[in-house]
C-alpha cells in the first residue's frame, strides 16, 4: 500500500510544519491503492462519498422544513441564523468527541462524515446566509444586513467553541470517573 502512516514522525511534521506534537494528520489527505494500483484519496472512495450524501440529504431536508416553517421577522431570516448557530455547536461538539475518542478510523470516520460533513454540512447554510444578507442590502437595509451577517458569524464561532468546549469538559469527567472508579 501506498500509505503513508499517519502517526510516522515524518507526516505528522510534513503535516504540521514541523511542530510534529500538536495536531494529527488530516485524515482525508491520506491516499490508499485502489485494486488497480493506482493512488486514490479517502475522500473519492464510493463508500464515503455515500455516506456524505445520504447525511446531507438528511441535513438539508431538515434544514428546508425549518426554513419554509418559520416566516422571517421584519425581513430577516432568523431561522437562518438559529440553523447556522446550532448546527456549529454541533459540529464543534461531534469533531471534538470523536477526536478525544481516537483516531479519525472506522466507525470514527464513518460518523464524522455522515454526521458532520453531511448532515451539519447540509443543514448549516451559510450560502443562504450571503444570499440573505446581499437581498437585505439591495433593499436598503444596509444596518440589519450587516449585523445579520456578521452576528450570525460571531455568534456561531461563539457556538463552535461552546461545543468544543462542553464536549471537552464531559470527555474529561467521563476519563476523570472512569479513573476513580477503577482505582477503589
Amino acid at each position: 500500500m501506498n500509505t503513508l502512516d499517519p502517526s510516522s514522525p515524518t507526516a505528522r511534521s510534513a503535516a504540521l510544519g514541523g511542530d510534529e506534537d500538536l495536531l494529527p494528520v488530516d485524515s482525508d489527505i491520506e491516499v490508499g491503492e485502489t485494486e488497480s494500483g493506482h493512488a486514490r484519496p479517502v475522500h473519492l472512495r464510493w463508500q464515503y462519498l455515500a455516506l456524505v450524501a445520504l447525511g446531507g440529504t438528511i441535513g438539508t431536508a431538515l434544514r428546508e422544513l425549518l426554513s419554509i416553517s418559520v416566516p422571517p421577522i421584519a425581513g430577516v431570516p432568523i431561522v437562518t441564523v438559529g440553523i447556522n448557530v446550532l448546527g456549529a455547536f454541533l459540529l464543534g461538539a461531534l469533531l471534538e468527541s470523536l477526536v478525544r475518542r481516537g483516531p479519525d478510523e472506522g466507525r470514527r470516520r464513518h460518523l464524522r462524515l455522515i454526521l458532520g460533513t453531511g448532515a451539519l454540512g447540509g443543514f448549516t447554510t451559510y450560502s443562504a446566509l450571503a444570499t440573505d444578507t446581499s437581498l437585505l442590502i439591495s433593499h436598503g437595509d444596509i444596518g440589519p444586513a450587516l449585523f445579520y451577517a456578521f452576528g450570525t458569524l460571531f455568534v456561531g464561532a461563539i457556538a463552535s467553541w461552546a461545543g468544543i468546549t462542553i464536549s471537552a469538559l464531559i470527555h474529561q469527567r467521563r476519563n476523570h470517573t472512569l479513573t476513580s472508579e477503577s482505582s477503589r
